[in-house]
């Protein structure tokens, strides 16, 4: 999930005239008909009225520049609910033909599903296969599905270490740069203090724990092909993962309790816990929910498990995609495009709290020196850029990935606090079991 703009809980298409963008957009191929050639030049100097349903913050601020560069396209921001309210209510629009958006934000993690079930466009006809050296490896290849591409990359989560510094530095612990010295410093915070923890766990979000076991190497879920999918809940990698946060929750050093109330904010806040492993969109949450202490947080690298490895993952993030039944496709995608690929554009998303998804951004000196108000002025871009950068290749979702979060807190949830391979089983059996019956041929070990 994009948890950028979560309440208390979470791009380099050059600025060219409309008429140079006829080139880059021109459409070139449709897995469902003979193409039809679309004009976007021409589709942005119409009179056109775009519905773009998102949730990110302030984006009305990029949505202005837009209309301002093109005033013939109005574009009308809803805010229609946030991941799974949004997606069901665009499954109905279109089912029922109407209703929907010409534009929708969707989360890497929903893309798999709304794509394979012809809900999206493939954006190849509009020239978006051109638009991947822009974007950061991570970012396009959960845009890229089957031989589609299916949505624009707005914001990525590339996993970081959030710390207290305040705590760290009154117990004489640098931050750890391996999860074998993260254990060690759990073990000193909690015999500091028995009411600290190092960190907390959702026993809610999916989300969380996968980006543990893609930075730990699991590949739990591998779609084959349109119909065949695989899952391993106990990969190599997702039972290292298990086996590690397992342990230190058993020994009371890492706490189990649901993210994003008030409780875990005022523990946030408090020096409950120390730490925070998550995505490269949280300072702003950071600085926005607990403004008191949030100068006492800082940035590191996710801790590795072998010393002197770099291996990182994705926690959150979105792109834009265009439903089928918008009635506008041509300027829809141009606007997707543009919005997520214009520097003028990326820059105004960015300052609006999205961790960006494009390589010029990533590698902007101005962008990296860039002090981070939500962690005391700290120049955090540069780590979280290099994470960015060494995400972990080859993780996929499952086709039906919202079944499988939504299943998360009754098969995982409950098992958190004892053992969480026994969680992980439970998960497997009830997602292979759910896939069979929709008509995919699940495989598990």
């Amino acid at each position: 999930m994009s948890r950028a703009s979560m309440p208390s809980r979470r791009r380099l298409l050059a600025l060219v005239p409309a008429a140079a963008l006829a080139f880059t957009l021109t459409a070139c191929g449709s897995d469902a008909a003979p193409v039809v050639s679309a004009d976007p030049s021409a589709a942005l100097d119409t009179e056109t009225t775009l519905t773009f349903w998102t949730w990110a913050p302030n984006i009305e601020k990029t949505v202005a520049l837009f209309e301002k560069k093109y005033p013939k396209i109005k574009v009308n921001v809803v805010n229609a609910g946030q991941s799974a309210a949004e997606y069901t209510k665009l499954q109905t629009a279109v089912k029922a033909g109407s209703g929907g958006p010409d534009v929708a934000q969707v989360e890497y993690f929903a893309l798999p599903e709304l794509a394979m079930s012809k809900r999206l466009v493939n954006l190849k006809e509009y020239g978006a296969a051109a638009l991947e050296p822009k974007f950061a490896a991570s970012a396009w290849s959960q845009v890229a599905v089957a031989d589609g591409i299916y949505a624009v990359p707005q914001d990525t989560g590339p996993m970081a270490m959030f710390y207290n510094k305040k705590i760290l530095d009154e117990l004489k612990i640098e931050p750890p740069k391996t999860w074998a010295e993260f254990e060690t410093a759990a073990i000193k915070i909690k015999e500091s203090d028995p009411k600290r923890f190092i960190t907390s766990i959702d026993p809610g979000d999916a989300g969380g724990v996968d980006s543990l076991i893609w930075q730990a190497g699991g590949r739990p879920f591998q779609q084959k092909d349109a119909s065949s999918v695989s899952v391993n809940l106990q990969d190599a990698g997702a039972k290292k993962a298990a086996d590690m946060w397992t342990s230190l929750i058993n020994r009371k050093l890492v706490d189990t309790a649901p993210g994003w109330t008030n409780e875990w904010w005022q523990s946030m806040g408090s020096g409950q816990y120390a730490m925070w492993i998550i995505g490269a969109w949280a300072p702003g949450n950071i600085g926005s929910t607990i403004p008191e202490t949030s100068k006492d947080w800082r940035a590191a690298p996710i801790p590795q498990w072998n010393a002197g490895d770099t291996v990182s993952s994705e926690n959150g993030g979105s792109a834009v995609a265009v439903p089928t039944t918008s009635k506008n496709k041509a300027a829809a995608a141009a606007f997707a495009i543009w919005l997520n690929s214009d520097p003028e554009a990326v820059r105004s998303l960015s300052a609006n709290g999205l961790f960006p998804a494009t390589t010029e951004l990533l590698k902007d000196p101005a962008f990296l020196d860039q002090p981070v108000a939500g962690l005391g002025g700290q120049k955090a871009n540069q780590v979280f850029a290099d994470s960015s950068a060494n995400v972990g290749k080859g993780w996929q979702y499952l086709p039906y990935q919202l079944y499988a979060n939504s299943v998360f807190k009754d098969t995982v949830g409950p098992n958190i606090s004892t053992d969480i391979n026994t969680g992980l089983t439970a998960w497997q059996k009830r997602i292979t079991d759910y896939g069979n019956q929709q008509g995919f041929k699940v495989t598990a070990p």
